[in-house]
This record gives C-alpha cells, structure tokens and sequence, in this order.
C-alpha cells in the first residue's frame, strides 16, 4: 500500500461528528461572512496564541500583506526576510508595494541566520519578517533585540507554526504583528483558504479589521482604500472545532519525530531536524537532508512512498523575482538546503509502524543495503 505524504481524510474522520454538527450550525444560521463563527474563533485563538487580538481574513498571504499596510509600510521601504522560505512570504512585502530584502538561513534550523540581520538593515529598512519555517521558532530574541535598537517592526510569519513555544511564549505572540495560514495542510488548517492576523497592538488591529472589508469603519463608510479579505464563518467553525485537538496533534506529531529520528539515526549521510534551545518544534513538515536527495526521492517513490520537497528553487531564482537581480550562489547555505531538503511523510495519525516502513526504506538506500 501507498505511503502518502499526509491524509487529511482520516483527520476529518477523526473528528467528522463534530466537523459536521459545525458545518450543519453555520448553515442553518443562514449567516455566512463575518458573523458569530468567526468572532468566537478570534476570540479562542487569541487566547491560544496569548494576544489580545486576532483578526481572521482570507490566507495567510493577506495576513502578512495587511499587517504591513496596517503599519503604513510600502512604496520605497524595505523588509528583511529570509532567503529561505515560501515565496508568499516575499509575495506578501511585493503587495504592500515594499522591497524584500533577503538573509541567508541558518543550516542547523533552517530558518533566518540572525548574525546576518544588522548587516542588511539600511535606513529604508521598516520591518524585520522572520519565518518559523517547517514548525521551528525562528531565534526571536535577537531579532528583537535588533529591531529595537533600529526602531523596526517584527511581523512573523507564523504559517507553519501553529503552537510552537520559544522560551515560553507562542509564535505569533512575539513581535509586533504575526501572519497565520489556516491552508488545509497546516498543523490548524481549514477545509479552504484561511488566515488570521495576530497582535497586541490595539491600533493595528483596528486598522487590520477595517482593511480587510473594504476600508469600511461602518457599513458604507470607508476610512481607507481596503481590501476584500476576511476568514468565512464556515471556516472558522470548522477551526474551533480543530482548535481543541490542536495541542494533542503537536503531541503526536513531536512523538512521530521522535521515532523518526531514531529509526534514522544510524542512516549515512542522513541530516536530520534540530531543535531550537528552549523551543518547541510543532513539526508541520519533518524534513530530512542528504547529497543524494534526488536519488532518495526516487528510491522512495519507487516504494510507493510519497515524498516533497519544501523548497526546489529558492525564490530570488524564480522567475517572478528577476528584478531583485539575486545572482546564483549569493546565498550559499540557502541553496544548499534547496538541493538536499526532503520532507517525508507526516501527519497526526500516520502510525509507528508506517514511520518504520519509510525510515527503513532511507536507511537501505543510505546505507546502500
């Protein structure tokens, strides 16, 4: 039997009574936008994350774009963002008419080399937007500390992180802003797009609910040029419902890494995933590396077990990005990631037995047994 990457089927199944009772209360309301669904989630999720506000709109692409807009950041100004990340971050800086000015990663965490942040910082620089890429915390601390001493706003990007904790606090709740992804692969995913936008500025949260109806403060009166871009009650009733597994699937999720790792242990060659000092990993991806990574892909799909690579192509080589005139191997530890990274299967209710059947198949080609 096929290894598949993730099965959302059997999530839902895990819970369909209850995601069909909350699907069957929204209908039945009648009321479909910006309703009591998604009041009580913000509420919840709020409290979750510890912010006082949450802000549910349409992806999490928006999220981080009308933070921006909501601290007034765009034409001319620059964002430092990592190298290594999904373009939507970088996407996210485009649409707010800024300039994403990009760091190396960190090869040990994969996420933002934060001895390389002051260097890029110039004085059009606004905001720092750090990734917890694949569930790890970015290294906050420092990245506070900078946007302090230079008067920035941190906004994070906390799509693949729902409820990790760095040095006790959530993500999301440790900069000035955060922007969250509720895509339906996330740790918290909806059954369509989502996202929300997570702050203890009461002024920014005010202008983010304004900006993602229209700009309106009231029905028909507009205070600023805004969007359309709001979470719908369907999937915020489908969200409180995840939201109270949430905690017990990162549970699961850190134990499957733990058999992964090791099972995988002794496989040459094989890097595996590191935990951030006083971070908690939620591991939205379990994410492997090896110089042969292509080879291991194909060895692995020849076993019908499927695999991804998160990310192929670094997004300053995409073609979209052409105009920041990025040259091949000005990021070095970014390329390399892409060239070796493979995300194996994993998801909440993959069992033991199926993570020994896929560390098996890496060690036998690894090890070239």
């Amino acid at each position: 039997m096929m290894v598949p990457f993730a099965d959302l089927k059997e999530n839902y199944r895990s819970i369909k009574s209850e995601i069909d009772g909350a699907v069957h209360r929204t209908l039945e309301s009648g009321w479909f936008i910006l309703g009591k669904e998604v009041e009580a989630f913000e509420v919840e999720f709020a409290a979750y994350c510890g912010v006082k506000h949450c802000i549910g709109v349409g992806n999490g692409l928006e999220a981080l774009h009308l933070s921006l807009r909501g601290y007034e950041i765009g034409l001319g100004d620059e964002v430092i963002i990592p190298a290594n990340t999904y373009i939507a971050t970088a996407l996210a800086v485009s649409c707010a008419g800024a300039i994403p000015v990009l760091v190396d990663a960190d090869e040990s965490t994969y996420n933002i080399d934060v001895t390389k942040v002051e260097s890029a910082i110039t004085s059009r620089t606004k905001a720092i937007m750090p990734v917890h890429l694949y569930g790890q915390p970015a290294d906050m601390d420092p990245i506070s500390a900078l946007a302090l001493k230079y008067n920035l706003k941190v906004i994070e990007d906390n799509a693949q992180a729902h409820g990790a904790v760095y040095k006790g606090k959530r993500t999301g709740s440790l900069g000035d802003a955060a922007g969250v992804s509720f895509y339906p692969s996330k740790n918290l995913g909806a059954y369509g797009d989502g996202g929300a936008i997570l702050t203890n500025d009461d002024t920014l949260a005010k202008r983010a609910r304004r900006l993602r109806n229209y700009g309106q403060s009231s029905r028909y009166y507009n205070d600023y040029k805004g969007f359309n871009s709001r979470l719908d009650e369907l999937q915020a009733a489908i969200l409180r419902v995840k939201l109270k597994y949430l905690e017990d699937w990162s549970d699961r999720r850190r134990t499957l890494a733990k058999v992964y790792t090791s099972l995988l242990s002794d496989a040459h060659d094989l890097v595996l995933p590191q935990e951030l000092e006083r971070a908690k990993h939620v591991y939205h991806l379990f994410v492997v590396r090896h110089p042969r990574r292509d080879a291991l892909q194909l060895h692995l799909k020849k076993n019908e077990i499927e695999t991804l690579i998160h990310y192929p192509v670094p997004l300053y080589l995409q073609k979209a990005y052409a105009d920041l005139r990025i040259p091949l191997g000005k990021f070095p530890v970014t390329e390399k990631l892409a060239s070796q990274v493979l995300s194996l299967p994993f998801y909440p209710e993959m069992s033991d037995e199926t993570v020994r059947q896929v560390a098996s198949c890496v060690t036998s080609f690894a090890n070239n047994e």
